[in-house]
């Protein structure tokens, strides 16, 4: 199995916040406008993990979730060439980790959200997402076995 890539993905609570996503179970990723984040919605695969970052309310990383699907196409712009995918909650934060600790913290100086601050879907190196979990206190819950 091919290890998962990371990123970030990001939400404003009022709009769509975590525990949305918890009670949900699952959700299509839509509403995507920016060309690179559209690009990197079809880059992800199913069991890829994506730190879920609370924007303009709360700003900071406050769970884990897991791409569930392939990339398709955007529901919300039919016809048009943008693309969604699925993804469903896995963990939420012992601690969330706000804007002001990341942009504090000299081994995240290049993480998204300060390198690309107005970016919605980022790639996230496995070394920063990796330190995210550190800083938040939290463990990734243990793959079942199928």
């Amino acid at each position: 199995m091919a290890k998962p890539q990371y990123w970030l993905i990001k939400s404003e609570p009022s709009v769509y916040a975590y525990a949305q996503l918890e009670k949900d179970g699952r959700t299509q990723w839509t509403g995507v406008r920016s060309f690179e984040a559209r690009n990197n919605l079809r880059a992800m695969k199913p069991g890829d993990l994506c730190l879920y970052y609370h924007s303009n309310e709360g700003k900071a990383v406050v769970a884990v979730a897991r791409v569930l699907t392939e990339p398709g196409e955007d529901p919300t712009a039919p016809g048009e060439d943008w693309a969604s995918v699925e993804v469903g909650p896995l963990v939420a934060l012992k601690e969330p980790v706000t804007l002001a600790t990341v942009k504090a913290t000299r081994e995240l100086k290049e993480f998204p959200l300060i390198t690309r601050s107005r970016l919605s879907v980022a790639s996230v190196t496995p070394e920063h997402f990796k330190r995210i979990l550190e800083m938040s206190g939290t463990k990734l819950p243990r793959a079942r076995s199928a």
